[in-house]
């Protein structure tokens, strides 16, 4: 290790450009550009320092007005993989998260009584992804499932309603190509007006 290299570890510019110490420099673009949907997983279990941290990716995202009208119901057990397989394929991940939204918190925007609940729950599901990929897992967004079999398999009360599940686990196919988005993703000028 370098001189160079711990003075790039140990400090950050700030927004101002000033070098602020203590902050482990990240590049956020190098992580979204790494994550990619993972369909097949290795048997190994996920730790629990991990799991730890991809709980307080999810904890600390924003929600509407700040409401947190979120609820995770984390399955590693053979027994809950199981419920959660009659409802959905999650490829043979060794642990699912199961994100709900709670009806009974989230914000309601008085204009068109749009209710966030599954926004918020797609925020703090993004957050989870990607703190999996910088902690060196997959993982994979499931929106093809049976709600109704969540919701009776794990008792969900009414006011709950499971908005995705999130799969995640040790990768056991290649990653994808980290330049992959220049060809599969619209350009920017499709995207963006001014």
């Amino acid at each position: 290790l370098t001189c160079e290299n711990l003075f790039q570890c140990y400090n950050v510019l700030d927004c101002n450009h000033n070098i602020k110490k203590g902050f482990d420099a990240m590049d956020f673009l190098d992580i979204a550009k790494k994550r990619f949907s993972v369909r097949s997983y290795k048997k190994q279990p996920v730790e629990q320092e991990k799991l730890d941290k991809i709980l307080e990716a999810a904890r600390v995202a924003p929600t509407a007005a700040n409401r947190q009208p979120v609820h995770l119901i984390v399955v590693r057990s053979e027994e809950g993989l199981a419920k959660i397989g009659k409802a959905a394929n999650i490829y043979g991940a060794p642990l699912a998260v199961i994100v709900c939204a709670d009806h009974e918190k989230a914000w309601v925007r008085p204009y068109d009584r749009k209710q966030t609940g599954d926004i918020d729950a797609a925020i703090l599901t993004d957050h989870m992804m990607l703190q999996a990929t910088e902690s060196g897992l997959g993982s994979v967004w499931i929106c093809h499932f049976k709600p109704d079999v969540i919701i009776g398999e794990f008792g969900l009360p009414d006011h709950l309603e499971p908005i995705n599940i999130l799969a995640i686990g040790y990768a056991d196919e290649e990653p994808a190509d980290m330049e992959r988005h220049e060809k599969m993703r619209i350009p920017m000028s499709q995207l963006v007006s001014y």
